[in-house]
């Protein structure tokens, strides 16, 4: 080292200091004079770390030794339990993606484990077709003998499997007073699946409402309607009055309800448009029309004189006479009159024959009943279908047991009395077949879901008469179609100028029949129907409107007609789609 006295710097130097002045790794602070960290700092940062190491040691202290025997006490005491964690049914949507049943919270008031997810319904006017559920239950120990919902009545139980889903579970870690203090899933509940149906719930709570109104104003025992797609057998209405309360039935709490349910003599449960059976009275007369022309006995345009009622000699009183009556004298009528006029004379005579008018006799009604679907068992997503009665010789000997079948018996049936019922699905179908010129649809109510529908199967009927071209859709009669004009005409000639002229309407052409069924000894009640098909030039929905056993007044007799033209002119300011 030199002298600091001598100092001389060489000239080599100065070069490799220039050399290298600007390239200092700035990064890596070269050229930056280093200054050592403070003892201060030094202090500071030890008294920190002592703070967090004396806090720790503290909580450990605390831990181990303050709270160590209840700790100690709870891992003794304390239990994992595997518990279920339910999971939610799928949403049933109306055809529009409205809910018709959806899922909520659960309350203590109806479980003690408030995970089970309750089900909810729109209301009223839908019960019969959603149903109820049943839900989870514990025996008195608290293990669940049902860990699932089970759906018991409507779609709730016709697509059961398919919309409960799957049940998870969790563990919990418990202590002896019953305090849950961790709680971990082990496999995630899987929801159902929904389902999208045919219904229209506007139409749907409109219709309800006003059978409802009808009903209770007009002293009926209750009612039903049903609106049809008559080319794919979607059904876009089916209610029924009265009916019960879906969630009440559900959680089972409400037992003055319930009771009132089951001993109410107008029956809640009774869905009434599949599981009802009803004296049908004149709304079967277009079958026997189809029937006539079918086997050629009488020509459409032949006129017949209506005086009023026909007699015939008395089997049991020889030299008198039985009378059968008219409910008036119509005059010289031909078919389509018959139909618009409710003539039951001309279906006397066409339907078990008079003097020289040749009639189709019971076999053949019967025959033409079930080729049109009554009596038939019909193969929809509900659970409670049944099938109607046609009268016949057997039927007589097995239920009336007076006597052999006679003329004055096919009378009856051929204007749809005595032991003639059908449900309002199988008239629907009916008048959807003459509407639609011979498909006989397969009503369902799913929405464009065919492979989960249940499909109806004819083959063991001895009934078929050429009904052979059958598909998902429906089974295509082998009838003619001049002869379905022919009735078309007069159900249409019933708005304009019979039976039904309460439903000429401006805003859609309508065609119909309407009924009215005697019930009881006396003739003391009476069912009131109204069927028919719209819009009348091109078809699309086939309409039924029952309201069941209600008194016989005459101003009773047009009970059904006035809530149908109440229920169109709804729908022609709310739903005029339909009428397009």
């Amino acid at each position: 080292m030199k002298n600091r006295d001598n100092f001389f710097i060489e000239p080599d130097e100065i070069f490799l200091d220039s050399e290298n002045l600007q390239n200092f790794d700035q990064q890596q602070f070269e050229g930056k004079i280093e200054k050592s960290i403070s003892k201060k700092t030094i202090i500071l940062l030890g008294f920190f770390f002592f703070i967090i190491i004396a806090i720790f040691s503290f909580q450990l202290q605390i831990l181990q030794i303050g709270k160590g025997q209840i700790f100690f006490n709870r891992s003794q005491n304390n239990t994992l339990k595997k518990v279920l964690v339910f999971a939610d049914r799928g949403i049933i949507y109306d055809r529009n993606k409205k809910e018709l049943v959806w899922n909520k919270k659960n309350d203590e008031s109806v479980s003690d484990n408030t995970s089970i997810p309750i089900r909810s319904y729109l209301s009223p006017g839908f019960s019969h077709i959603l149903g109820y559920v049943t839900y989870p239950e514990k025996d008195n120990s608290g293990f669940y003998y049902q860990n699932n919902f089970i759906g018991i009545d409507g779609l709730e139980k016709t697509y059961d499997n398919l919309i409960e889903g799957k049940n998870g579970s969790k563990i919990l870690e418990i202590d002896a007073l019953g305090k849950v203090y961790t709680e971990n899933i082990i496999e995630d509940p899987q929801r159902g699946e929904d389902l999208i149906t045919t219904i229209d719930s506007r139409i749907q709570g409109a219709l309800f409402s006003l059978l409802k109104n009808a009903a209770e104003k007009r002293s009926f025992r209750g009612g039903s309607g049903i609106l049809l797609d008559i080319n794919n057998g979607e059904i876009i209405t089916s209610t029924s009055f009265p009916e019960y309360n879906s969630e009440i039935l559900s959680l089972g709490q409400d037992k003055k309800i319930i009771n009132n349910y089951l001993t109410d003599k107008r029956n809640f449960f009774l869905n009434r448009n599949i599981s009802g059976l009803y004296t049908p009275g004149s709304i079967i007369k277009p079958i026997l029309a189809m029937a006539a022309l079918n086997e050629n006995l009488i020509d459409p345009n032949k006129k017949i004189l209506s005086t009023g009622s026909i007699s015939i000699p008395n089997p049991y009183f020889p030299g008198k006479e039985t009378i059968f009556k008219d409910w008036k004298a119509h005059g010289w009528i031909d078919m389509r009159k018959a139909l618009a006029f409710s003539s039951n004379t001309y279906f006397y005579m066409i339907g078990g024959g008079y003097k020289e008018q040749k009639g189709l006799g019971i076999e053949n009604i019967k025959k033409y009943a079930r080729l049109f679907g009554i009596g038939e068992k019909i193969e929809i997503d509900l659970p409670g279908i049944k099938s109607g009665i046609i009268p016949g010789p057997e039927w007589k000997l097995k239920n009336a047991g007076n006597g052999p079948w006679r003329i004055g018996d096919t009378y009856h049936t051929a204007i749809g009395q005595y032991g003639f019922q059908i449900t309002p699905l199988e008239i629907a179908r009916v008048i959807a077949a003459i509407a639609n010129n011979g498909k006989l649809v397969n009503p369902h109510f799913l929405l464009n879901s065919p492979e989960l529908v249940p499909r109806s199967d004819l083959k063991n009927s001895n009934y078929e008469l050429n009904a052979t071209e059958k598909s998902d859709l429906g089974t295509n009669l082998d009838l003619k179609k001049e002869h379905f004009k022919i009735v078309q005409e007069g159900m249409r000639e019933v708005v304009l100028n019979g039976t039904g002229y309460m439903l000429n309407v401006p805003y859609v052409k309508i065609s119909a029949k309407t009924g009215t069924a005697q019930l009881g000894f006396l003739n003391e009640r009476i069912n009131s129907w109204v069927v028919g098909f719209f819009p009348s030039e091109k078809p699309k929905y086939a309409f039924v409107i029952l309201l069941e056993s209600g008194p016989s007044y005459r101003s009773e007799l047009v009970a059904s007609k006035v809530l149908a033209r109440e229920f169109f002119d709804w729908m022609s300011i709310n739903t005029p789609e339909y009428f397009d």
